[in-house]
């Protein structure tokens, strides 16, 4: 049976815990990345004989299992890798982590104790299915492995990783899609792990041919490898300093390419250092000396063709920075040249917690270009740990706004040139000076202070509420006097009015009924879920589908749906569709036993438990979990437990009441207590000595009655235990009556649509507390006017002149 994807990745990131100690993030990466390479490459060539890489003789991964627990297993492991290396022409790429390294990886059997494991976590890992990034395990894989490591090399070492999501972003905002060609070309002058480049050449239904050049020997060995990883094996990726020496030339002229996608390193004081050839690139203008950020941009210009076009990932300051940088830009302004700018969040990057943007540049019809399109997507982020990460719906806003040139009030709008070049901004492009995202201010109202009432200005403000429930001013407000209004209702009641109108719950039925509608017309797709499957295009089908149908809804926030569904996917849905795609429905739905592997660190919390002590079975219900089997087909016996939990809880009230009673200082079962404790074996304890030694009847009464209140208790409590005990057993057994028909109306109706519907309608919920927070705000906020307070102050001197005399005090 497959296990989920998440647990697979956790599998693998417990591999790194074997070498955590001796080495940190940025080195121990290659060790476990060079694993990584050689299991996907032998498990590949098994599987296809017509794989472009040799995995020769001696130079595999099953040769590396035969090394286990072999005292000479580090340096086996280097010669291994380096016939494989030898085969492919991969020396320096795939054998820089040196697996004899006593200093990094320990001596004699710490050594062959860690490399052992090592290799055994990886043999557990099946490649041979293999497929595209984003559908198959070793795509996500790396990319998990790449977002941790980058997490743990921190500011300093992290550079080498552009996070996915904003990966996903230039993809798209360059303009590479379904019309992309096979033979045209990508580029990254800074490719870094090549992961931009991946998922750039990734938006292409039939790829791309790729190019990239990188500096830092390590990292560029991680690119070679990663493209091998990913299918893309004749992708050119160079070695060396891409402004000093760069490898895409033709004569004195860089070569050009029709999309470019960069995040390089920003404000490189050092970039000119060496540069002997300009190679035509600063024809717009040179670069500070001690500030490179536009020495890359003008290099990406320059490497464009005719009808090129570039997403770049930059620091805020190449948009409003003076002298030579604003020189520059206005003359790129004049050409035309820039498309676009998306201001991003702060600390999305591991490298640096500064906030960047992304500049576009587009050659096409550069002269007729009369504006620049802004975006200022600052605040769309969530915290992820200590950094901030894009979630689906802000990446989805940023890409529509972009490419569609949406304009969204406080979001995105069309700058015109006029504006831009007009004196007063002398071609600056601070985000800020054209999009003012913040808040309107919130101004109080002095009449309404001194006189009461609810200006309607404010009331006018909420105008979109009022548009979709036409009547529900009405109920809640009328008239105070010109300009001014009261509630009707007390301000505490203003919740459940809003909530039980009419005219909300007709907008409550309204979006289940979208949510239904959606799911129904794709019902028949998701239970055709099979091998053949492709999680990303189905969830994209599904993410536009949703987001299409709930665009005319008011007041709801469509990408706030649509993030409703997606977090469900990454969370459930995609872990479920992977079991499905691997197992086939029945089989998935098929109870397992939990996983417990000290090799792997890896120890499941089970989902039923049958039995007890060391005769316990502990099983794993990933894709129907037990509560769905129960309410499904097994509610009866769960109203029994219910019920029998209600009378537990009612015994051991009605027990703890008793004891309460008589268990203080002097109270009738105060002698059956030890150190202010009291309990069963006690209260048994003390009703025999009492008895015997003829104690107060009063006494032998009350203990009698805690004996049967504890009894009572014990017996409903046994009752309940083995009532669960019998329905978990009920349960585990009925999985082996399901269909396969019913495994699919489980999972389709009861879970997959019922967690959508759930995050739906909390989206619809909180259109409602977003209401009443501004009208409980506003009512109690000019609830007491000038006139009411005088009054109040009035009678509270009354009561201290009252006070005062009482005390003879004039």
């Amino acid at each position: 049976m497959a296990l989920k994807k998440s647990d697979l990745y956790s599998s693998l990131w417990a591999s790194c815990d074997q070498l955590r100690g001796g080495m940190d993030a940025s080195q121990y990466k290659d060790y476990i990345l060079t694993l990584l390479f050689v299991k996907y490459v032998s498990d590949k060539a098994k599987a296809d004989t017509s794989s472009l890489i040799d995995v020769p003789a001696g130079g595999s991964f099953k040769d590396m299992l035969a090394a286990k627990n072999d005292k000479e297993i580090g340096d086996r492991l280097n010669k291994i890798i380096a016939k494989l290396a030898d085969a492919n022409d991969l020396r320096n790429v795939i054998d820089l982590a040196d697996f004899n390294d006593e200093e990094k990886l320990g001596k004699g059997k710490e050594m062959v104790d860690r490399l052992s494991k090592l290799v055994t976590i990886f043999d557990d890992l099946d490649f041979r299915g293999s497929r595209a990034e984003g559908d198959d395990l070793l795509g996500d894989a790396y990319e998990y492995l790449m977002r941790h490591f980058a997490t743990e090399a921190g500011k300093s070492k992290g550079q080498f990783y552009t996070p996915a999501e904003v990966s996903r972003i230039l993809a798209k905002v360059v303009g590479i899609g379904s019309d992309t060609r096979q033979d045209q070309t990508v580029y990254d002058p800074a490719c870094g792990s090549g992961s931009l480049l991946l998922k750039a050449a990734a938006e292409a239904p039939r790829g791309m041919s790729i190019y990239g050049q990188e500096k830092d020997n390590a990292t560029w060995a991680l690119s070679k490898m990663n493209m091998i990883l990913h299918g893309n094996e004749i992708a050119e990726i160079e070695k060396g300093d891409t402004i000093t020496s760069p490898h895409f030339t033709k004569g004195d002229h860089l070569r050009t390419f029709d999309y470019i996608v960069m995040n390089p390193p920003f404000s490189v004081k050092s970039w000119n250092n060496g540069l002997e050839n300009e190679f035509g690139r600063f024809e717009f203008g040179r670069p500070p000396e001690k500030n490179g950020d536009f020495a890359f941009l003008l290099h990406a210009l320059s490497s464009l063709k005719s009808n090129g076009k570039a997403a770049i990932i930059l620091p805020h300051g190449v948009l409003f920075r003076g002298n030579a940088e604003g020189a520059i830009r206005t003359r790129l302004l004049k050409h035309g040249y820039i498309k676009g700018i998306i201001g991003l969040p702060p600390n999305l990057f591991y490298g640096t917690g500064i906030p960047a943007c992304i500049v576009i540049l587009d050659k096409e019809n550069a002269q007729a270009r009369t504006g620049v399109f802004m975006i200022d997507a600052s605040k769309g982020f969530v915290k992820d740990g200590n950094k901030n990460r894009l979630r689906s719906q802000d990446i989805h806003k940023i890409v529509d706004s972009s490419i569609r040139q949406i304009e969204i009030p406080r979001y995105s709008r069309m700058v015109p040139m006029s504006e831009i070049s007009n004196p007063k901004n002398d071609c600056n492009l601070n985000i800020t000076r054209y999009i003012d995202s913040s808040d309107p201010e919130d101004l109080q109202d002095l009449s309404a202070h001194l006189h009461g009432g609810i200006p309607n200005t404010d009331l006018d403000a909420l105008a979109p509420y009022w548009d979709a429930f036409p009547q529900l001013r009405g109920q809640l407000l009328k008239p105070n006097r010109p300009g001014y209004s009261d509630l009707t209702i007390d301000v505490g009641k203003v919740r459940q009015a809003i909530l039980d109108s009419s005219e909300f719950q007709k907008f409550v039925d309204e979006s289940k009924t979208i949510t239904d509608d959606w799911f129904k017309s794709h019902r028949e797709t998701l239970a055709g879920v099979d091998e053949n499957t492709t999680p990303n295009d189905l969830i994209a089908v599904l993410g536009e589908d949703l987001l299409a149908r709930f665009k005319p809804m008011p007041l709801l926030d469509e990408y706030d749906v649509y993030e409703q569904l997606m977090s469900y996917w990454h969370g459930t849905m995609h872990d479920d569709v992977f079991l499905v795609m691997n197992d086939g429905w029945l089989a998935a739905a098929k109870p397992r036993k939990t996983i417990e592997d000290k090799d792997r660190k890896l120890a499941e919390s089970p989902d039923l438990v049958v039995g007890s002590g060391r005769s316990a079975q502990k099983y794993k219900m990933d894709l129907v979990p037990p509560a769905l089997i129960v309410a499904r087909y097994l509610s009866d016996q769960q109203t029994m437990i219910d019920e029998l939990s209600i009378a537990e809880d009612e015994a051991t009230r009605v027990l703890e009441e008793y004891l309460e009673e008589h268990t203080v200082e002097d109270g009738l079962l105060a002698e059956a207590m030890d150190d202010d404790k009291i309990s069963k074996a006690l209260v048994a304890a003390r009703l025999r000595f009492a008895k015997r030694d003829q104690s107060d009847p009063d006494e032998i009464e009350a203990l009698e009655k805690v004996a049967e209140l504890y009894e009572a208790e014990a017996a409903i409590k046994k009752a309940a235990k083995d009532a669960q005990a019998e329905l978990d057993l009920v349960t585990l057994k009925k999985y082996n009556d399901l269909s396969e028909p019913d495994v699919k109306s489980v999972v389709l109706d009861s879970k997959w649509l019922a967690s959508v519907d759930r995050g739906v309608t909390s989206q619809v919920t909180s259109v409602a507390e977003r209401l009443v927070r501004r009208l409980r705000e506003l009512g109690t906020r000019y609830e007491d006017d000038v006139e009411t307070l005088r009054l109040e102050e009035a009678r509270l001197a009354e009561r201290l002149r009252g006070h005062l005399a009482s005390l003879g005090v004039n």
